[in-house]
C-alpha cells in the first residue's frame, strides 16, 4: 500500500462530488461557506473542482464529469488532499470512466493524495485499495466542515484535524456523546446545535476474543449490499466484478471489517439479508475481527446486535459493536490498510500510523 502524507499549511484540498452533485445546490450554499471558512482556518486552501457544483441533475446526466474531477485533482501536483463532498448512491458509474484510464491509475501510482469520504464513497475507498492507495473513511466536507452548529462536533473535529501533519493520532476511544441527526439543515438552522446523548455503552464486545488485531477493510453496508445484489441499479453487480471491486476471500484474510449502516435505517429484515451477503461470500470465515459502527439514532439497535452473533455464527470471531464512525455522529476516522490492535480490556483500537 501507498500511504499518502498529512496536510500541512499552505496545501490546497481539492472537493469533489463524486456522488450526490447537491453540493451545488442553492440549499448547500451555507455549509460551502462554513467549510471554507474552517479549512482556511486550519492553513488550507480549497479547490472546488470545475464539475463540483454543477448540481444534482448535472453531475446524475454525467458520471464521466465526476471522474474527470477526481482525475483532474490526482494530476494537479499543487494538490495534496481530495475531501468528498457527500456521499449518494450512483459512484460505481464512475469506475469504467477511472479503472479503464491509464493515466489516472499512473497518477494514483506516482502521486498519493489524501482522501477521505464515507457512505457510497465505499465505492471509491474500494477502487483506491484495488489500486494501492491507503485511503480514510472519515469526514466528508457537508456533514463535516460544513456542520451548521457554530463549530465543528469536538470529536468529529479531531478525527479531521488528524489528517494534518503533526497531529497524527494512534488510537481511538468511544466518544462520549452521541448526537442525534438533524431534521433541519437549511441556513435558518445556522447556529443550532444537535440534539446529545450522553453516551452509555462505549464500545460493545458481543462476542469472541478482548484482544485482535489485523489490517482495515470495510465500508458501508448498503454499499456492500448493492455490488454484491445489484438490488439498488440492475448494473451494479456487473459493473463491479468487472473491475474485481469486491476484495476476494484471500484478500479478506487476517483484515479487520469494518461496516457501518447508512442513514437509510434497514430494517432488520434487509439488515439481516446484508450480513448474509458478506457471509455468503466467505469473509466471516477469514478475517480476524469485526468492528461494526453505532447505528444512526440508534435505531435498531439491539435487533442488528441479535442478527450479527445469529447470522455470523462463529462465536470465536471478535465482534465490537457501537464504534463512532460512518454515518452517525459524531465519527472517526478509519484508514484502510493500517494495523489496527483492538484491545477491549483498554476499550481502545490502537492504529499504527505509517509514515509516507
Amino acid at each position: 500500500m501507498r500511504y499518502p502524507r498529512k496536510l500541512r499549511k499552505g496545501d490546497k484540498v481539492a472537493i469533489v462530488s463524486l456522488s450526490s452533485g447537491m453540493l451545488g445546490e442553492d440549499f448547500c450554499s451555507h455549509n460551502i461557506e462554513i467549510g471554507v471558512k474552517r479549512l482556511k482556518g486550519y492553513g488550507l486552501e480549497p479547490v472546488f473542482m470545475p464539475n463540483a457544483l454543477k448540481g444534482i441533475d448535472h453531475l446524475h446526466a454525467h458520471p464521466e464529469a465526476r471522474a474527470k474531477d477526481l482525475k483532474d485533482a490526482f494530476l494537479d501536483e499543487s494538490i495534496a488532499g481530495i475531501i468528498c463532498a457527500i456521499g449518494g448512491d450512483d459512484t460505481y458509474r464512475l469506475l469504467p470512466c477511472l479503472m479503464e484510464d491509464a493515466e489516472f491509475i499512473q497518477a494514483v501510482e506516482k502521486s498519493p493524495k489524501l482522501f477521505t469520504g464515507f457512505s457510497d464513497t465505499t465505492i471509491n475507498h474500494l477502487m483506491f485499495y484495488k489500486l494501492g492507495l491507503s485511503t480514510y473513511y472519515g469526514p466528508n466536507f457537508i456533514c463535516d466542515l460544513g456542520e451548521i452548529s457554530n463549530e465543528m462536533l469536538p470529536y468529529s473535529k479531531k478525527a479531521f484535524e488528524a489528517y494534518l501533519e503533526g497531529n497524527e493520532t494512534s488510537e481511538i476511544v468511544s466518544s462520549e456523546i452521541w448526537y442525534e441527526e438533524r431534521t433541519d439543515f437549511s441556513r435558518t438552522a445556522m447556529g443550532t446545535d444537535r440534539i446529545a446523548h450522553k453516551e452509555e455503552r462505549g464500545f460493545e464486545l458481543l462476542q469472541g476474543s478482548e484482544v485482535f488485531q489485523g489490517e482495515l477493510l470495510g465500508g458501508c453496508l448498503e454499499s456492500f449490499y448493492d455490488i454484491l445484489t445489484a438490488t439498488r441499479y440492475e448494473d451494479e453487480k456487473d459493473v463491479c466484478e468487472k473491475y474485481g471491486l469486491f476484495p476476494s476471500k484471500e484478500e479478506w484474510a487476517g483484515k479487520v471489517l469494518f461496516i457501518e449502516t447508512s442513514e437509510e435505517k434497514p430494517v432488520p429484515e434487509l439488515f439481516e439479508k446484508e450480513i448474509i451477503a458478506l457471509r455468503d461470500k466467505g469473509v466471516f470465515d477469514v478475517i480476524s475481527g469485526v468492528l461494526v459502527g453505532k447505528p444512526q439514532d440508534e435505531t435498531y439497535y439491539q435487533e442488528y446486535k441479535d442478527i450479527l452473533i445469529k447470522v455470523i455464527d462463529n462465536e470465536k470471531l471478535p465482534i465490537v459493536y457501537n464504534v463512532n464512525f460512518g454515518h452517525a455522529t459524531p465519527r472517526c476516522a478509519l484508514q484502510y490498510g493500517v494495523m489496527a490492535k483492538v484491545d477491549m480490556t483498554q476499550k481502545k483500537i490502537y492504529l499504527n500510523i505509517v509514515k509516507s
